[in-house]
This record gives structure tokens, sequence and C-alpha cells, in this order.
């Protein structure tokens, strides 16, 4: 499976992901429905950081130009202006004004150039309209983008207006992105959609992403690292975050929300056959380390798959067979992955069900909600459960042939994520309906049905 795999240890930033993504081999052209769309063009140059060579991507003003380096943040992640970013002894103060504490709309945080490059032109940061979440959303419709495109960078936007709606206490809807629906920052999540999307990967991870450490100073006071948007969006990610490894500011809302959208988190990186590493940098100088995040390419080997999700649990001791029978049918309707009900104990030796839940992070609200209507109870728990390990799926019919007839049967196929398959399992209803109508045995059906898919798929591979 061709896989796509950053290292989380130094944070990340918009354009950080940006640059990296190119590094590892994807095509800048792709990004030009963006440039057609908003005035702004992306700079795409070279650098070295600590000894590493790596790319930088700057989101410019389209023909701006300046004496100066405006270095202020880790990449041009839109930041909350006329704040200061307290790191460790220093603090950068930043010039834009907003009467509202970070969230979601900071600066991005690795902003000093550690090489001393200078960045000769007028960069897009908080540049252009500040847009409500319906505006960007409306705005990236517009684009001439694909259909995967433009729903992977919609979900995104969502992801930073729900943290920043949670913020600020208000709804999704009513929500101003401020920075964070400036141009540069639109140019940050669909440029990393088109990236990721012309990568042409079927997986991506991440290890453990750095928050940093230390305190961020803004309008309404100081707040601790990593800032309440980060925070937000990380709880809602299939990776872990961590602090460290430094005192100062690493990930940035704009980072956390794409790599959330995109990555599914790992201990360590995968096995690999490389193809391709590239090295995004960001623009602050780190005393000990490169500041990059470093994106590789290649094929992982088999293994199973990770998948983010969360357990929501409850107890009943009033709930008629009825209801608990059609349970798994009505909770799957609102999104639930899967339904277990155990029978169970309860207070004074009651006999009652312990019912189990297996649901997305972004589909917990709803189920919880169909879970109490439909059961009654008063109270629903979430487990902290984060992901499970999972084979790859598919349903595949298998042909047999009885007294002269075929009969096509379904198989459900379990393979590792390089596919390789080690379990088939034949549909107990379509073998039911086979055997009635041959009158053999049902188990006879199904040992025949998973027999013939295995055989099939040995032929094929020898051929």
């Amino acid at each position: 499976m061709q896989t796509l795999a950053f290292d989380g240890r130094t944070g990340a930033a918009g354009d950080m992901i940006l640059a990296a993504l190119v590094a590892a081999g994807a095509d800048p052209d792709v990004l030009a429905p963006v440039e057609a769309a908003l005035p702004i063009e992306y700079r795409i140059d070279e650098t070295t950081e600590k000894g590493i060579a790596a790319t930088t991507v700057d989101v410019g003003i389209e023909g701006g130009r300046s004496d100066t380096d405006d270095a202020d943040a880790n990449g041009s992640d839109p930041g909350g202006a006329a704040h200061a970013h307290q790191h460790g002894e220093t603090t950068h103060s930043h010039g834009r004004t907003h009467d509202h504490e970070n969230d979601g709309t900071h600066d991005d945080e690795n902003d000093e150039t550690g090489d001393g490059h200078a960045h000769a032109h007028t960069r897009a940061e908080g540049a252009g309209a500040h847009r409500t979440y319906a505006e960007c959303r409306d705005l990236v419709a517009s684009m001439d983008l694909s259909d995967r495109v433009e729903a992977d960078a919609l979900a995104t936007f969502r992801r930073l207006g729900v943290a920043e709606a949670r913020v600020h206490g208000t709804d999704l809807e009513s929500t101003h992105f401020h920075e964070v629906g400036a141009d540069d920052a639109i140019a940050d999540i669909v440029g990393a959609a088109l990236l990721v999307d012309d990568l042409g990967v079927e997986s991506i991870v991440t290890t453990p992403v750095a928050a940093g450490g230390g305190e961020v100073s803004m309008s309404h006071g100081t707040y601790p690292v990593p800032a309440p948007a980060v925070a937000y969006i990380a709880g809602e990610a299939n990776w872990e975050l961590v602090g460290g490894p430094v005192e100062t500011e690493l990930l940035t809302p704009t980072g956390a929300a794409v790599l959330a959208q995109f990555a599914d988190g790992v201990d360590s990186l995968p096995s690999l056959s490389v193809e391709s590493v590239g090295y995004g940098a960001g623009r602050k100088s780190l005393a000990d380390r490169p500041n990059v995040l470093r994106a590789t390419v290649g094929a992982a080997s088999g293994g199973l798959v990770r998948d983010g999700i969360r357990v929501l649990e409850t107890v009943v001791d009033d709930t008629t067979p009825e209801v608990l029978g059609g349970l798994h049918d009505r909770l799957a309707d609102a999104g639930a992955r899967d339904v277990t009900v155990v029978p169970t104990a309860m207070k004074k030796s009651r006999p009652g069900h312990l019912i189990q839940v297996v649901v997305r992070p972004e589909d917990v609200s709803a189920v919880a909600e169909r879970l109490a209507a439909e059961t009654g109870t008063l109270g629903v728990r979430e487990t902290p459960t984060t992901h499970r390990w999972i084979a790859e799926r598919s349903v595949e019919a298998s042909t047999i042939e009885l007294n002269g007839e075929r009969y096509e049967v379904d198989v459900k196929i379990a393979a590792d994520d390089a596919g390789d398959i080690y379990d088939v399992s034949a549909e107990y209803d379509d073998c039911a309906a086979v055997a009635a109508e041959t009158g053999r045995p049902t188990r006879e059906i199904l040992r025949r049905a998973e027999t013939a898919y295995r055989a099939s798929e040995t032929s094929d591979s020898e051929q």
C-alpha cells in the first residue's frame, strides 16, 4: 500500500506541510486553481536547516514586494494578530489586531529563518477578507477542484470552524474565521488537499505530533501551549499530541487541522520501501535541531489498518427485547460502526444489558443521542478508546455448482494493507437461501462457497 508518513516531532504548520509534500514529490502545478481564485501566489524555494536541505513554501500577495524579511511564525499559518507569542524568553509582537483569544487564528509558530535566507516579497499572512465559515465554504466550492479535493478542503475548514466556535462559545455558521479565513490560510488548506491528491497515496500516517511548550500571550491573557484551538482539534484527531521537545509553540491550528483531516496516528515510522523523502522548513530557528517536517513516501508492508474510533456505553435494565433486537440497525443508521449487547447484573442483582457502540469520532454526538432516544437511558459514557486495528474488508461473489446449476454467494474478504488475504467468510443468508433451494445443509454451502473463492484466488495468482 502506497503510504505517506509524516514525522511530527517538531510540529507542523500549513506552509510546512505544503513544502514537505512538494519536496516528497507532489507537483506544485496542481496549485493553479487556488492562484486563479485568490490574489496570491505560491513561492517555492530551497533552504538549509541545520545541515538539512529543505523546501520552503511562502504564500505571497500576487506581485507584492517588500525590502525586509517578514519572519513571524512557524510557516505562514495565519495568526492571531496584535498578540505576542511568548516563546521561552523571546516575545514576538505582531502588528495585526483582533479582540479575541487564540482561537485557531494565531500566527504560525516556527517563524524565524534558521539559515538567514531572505523572503524578498510581501507575504499574504492575514491578507484579504476575513470570512465566515459559510463564506469559506462557498469560496472553496467555486474553485476548479475535483470532488475529492473539495470534500477534503471543506472538511478541514469544518474542523477549524468547530474548534473556533468551541473556543468562543458560538455556533459554527455564525463563526468568523478572522485570519483563518484570510487568503493565505485558504491557500494552505486547499493547497494541502491538492498536493495530497496529486501524490496519489492510499494511506497517510503521522508519528505523535509535538505541540511545543511554554506559554503564548494574547490580547485576553496568557495561555499554555498548545493553544485552545489546537487542543480542540487534536482531541478529534486520530493521532497523539505530545508536549515539547522545546519551550516554544510548534503546532498551529491550520497544521493541526490538515493533519487531523488526512493522517492516522502511528507510534513510529512504519515499515516502508522508501521511494521519496522531503523536508518542509519552518521559519523559526530552533537551538538544537532542524525545524523541518519530514514526509516519507513508500510502499508499506502488510499489516492491519489503524482506524480512529470512540466507544459509547450505557447499561439498561428496562429495555424490551424487541428494542434491543432492533438497536443495531437503528444505531447504524446514525453512524455506528458496531453494536454489542451483553447481559449483565446491575445493583440489587437486577438483570440488565451493557450496550457498547463503536463509532467514528465525528459521529459520537449523533449516535449518543440516538442511543438515548432508543433505550431511554439516563446517560451515555464515552470511553477513552482512540483507535482499533482492522482488516481491509471487501465483499465479493463466489460461484458454486450443485446438480449442474450455478449459484452465486457473497463472501466477506479480510486482508492486510498489502492485500494478502487471511480470512474468507461466506454470507450466511446467501448460503441459507441456496441450501433451502437445493436441500443441502447450510454448513455445506458455507464450506463450498469459501473453498470456491480460495480456489479462484489461487488460480488467478498463478496466471
